[in-house]
């Protein structure tokens, strides 16, 4: 999705790729008319004429490879969650303010144009105060156990749902109400617990569904705030990423590509509101690439212009952020109580 949506920016073009396999490195860059191409990802996020580096490989890799980039004087995007824990997210945001480069998380949902627009709803008082908020993801395809394990299936690599998923939903309450989460009830699961690998059946160690009643601290649009995420990647028929939001005044709804709801106090149904869902690169319509296909302009143009900060585009900061709920909701699970992150 990013080397498309790159690709396709004025101005930007694709300087290097690298890949842990060198045929696919090699396939990536003729596709995407890179001029350099790896198998050592060291060799592009080093590379002189690369301004950016989009780190999107498993989470435990994370770490490293910022703080490499961040040594060469590199801008960064990096894949959620952003590390393993806390301690590590910690050290990049303290790196990257030392370099005093552009340094984001790739939330690009905050840039759907209907992610936009309920944003400035809320704040425009189209609901009120908000007394509840809902985020509920699924995807059935984890659920057929005959896909293989790969690092999806590894804790230790930084796999599973709430990593993955629960992660962008964190973000996304975070940004949509201007505070942050102040408590969190969570349990995780492992529904499909062996997959197949190299001819055998291997032990699953990560989640694949993840639960979380949360409440948000007082803020602009906050009072005793309460909220709702349910993250699975094993339910059916159909694919939904939607987030609800319910308040002293009606409610507001985003579906997955960005449609936008709002019902009103009293309205018996949704009343759906024409936005336009920006442009779609080729592929499944989970929404991301429209969030992304808006995102990549605004990230080329604050590198051109000497920018440090995107307006609405999630920082190192914001991601310390979400990896605190993270690491609270997995020690809510391992103790089976509520954790202030």
């Amino acid at each position: 999705m990013q080397m498309p949506a790159f690709a396709a920016c004025e101005g930007a073009r694709i300087v290097s790729v690298a890949s842990g396999s060198a045929a696919n490195a090699e396939a990536a860059a003729a596709e995407f008319g890179a001029e350099h191409w790896a198998a050592d990802w060291s060799e592009t996020a080093a590379h002189p004429g690369v301004d950016i580096v989009c780190i999107t490989t498993p989470p435990n890799l994370h770490r490293e490879m910022v703080l490499f980039a961040l040594e060469h004087g590199k801008h960064v995007l990096a894949e959620k969650p952003m590390a393993m824990n806390v301690a590590e997210s910690e050290e990049m945001t303290a790196a990257a303010d030392a370099a005093g480069v552009l340094a984001l998380i790739d939330h690009e949902l905050r840039f759907q144009p209907g992610r936009q627009m309920a944003w400035r709803m809320l704040r425009d008082g189209a609901i009120g105060r908000v007394r509840h908020a809902k985020y509920n993801f699924r995807a059935p395809h984890r659920g057929d156990p005959d896909v293989e394990w790969n690092w999806w299936s590894d804790a230790e690599q930084g796999g599973g749902a709430l990593g993955a998923i629960a992660s962008h939903a964190i973000d996304s309450l975070h940004w949509f109400l201007g505070t942050e989460i102040s408590s969190v009830f969570c349990q995780l699961q492992t529904h499909v617990k062996r997959r197949p690998f190299k001819g055998a059946m291997k032990d699953v160690t990560a989640d694949d569904a993840a639960t979380m009643i949360v409440r948000f601290a007082g803020g602009e649009l906050t009072d005793d705030t309460t909220g709702l995420v349910s993250v699975s990647m094993v339910e059916q028929p159909e694919y939904l990423n939607r987030i609800e939001f319910f308040g002293t005044e009606g409610a507001i709804r985003v579906d997955h590509r960005g449609e936008l709801f709002v019902a009103k106090n009293g309205e018996k149904a949704w009343t759906q509101i024409g936005v336009d869902l920006g442009e779609l690169l080729p592929g499944a319509d989970t929404g991301f690439s429209r969030g992304f296909m808006a995102f990549a302009p605004k990230i080329v143009d604050a590198i051109q212009k000497g920018g440090r900060a995107i307006e609405h585009a999630a920082t190192f900061a914001d991601g310390v952020r979400v990896q605190k709920v993270l690491d609270a909701a997995r020690r809510s699970d391992s103790e089976g109580r509520a954790v202030t992150p």
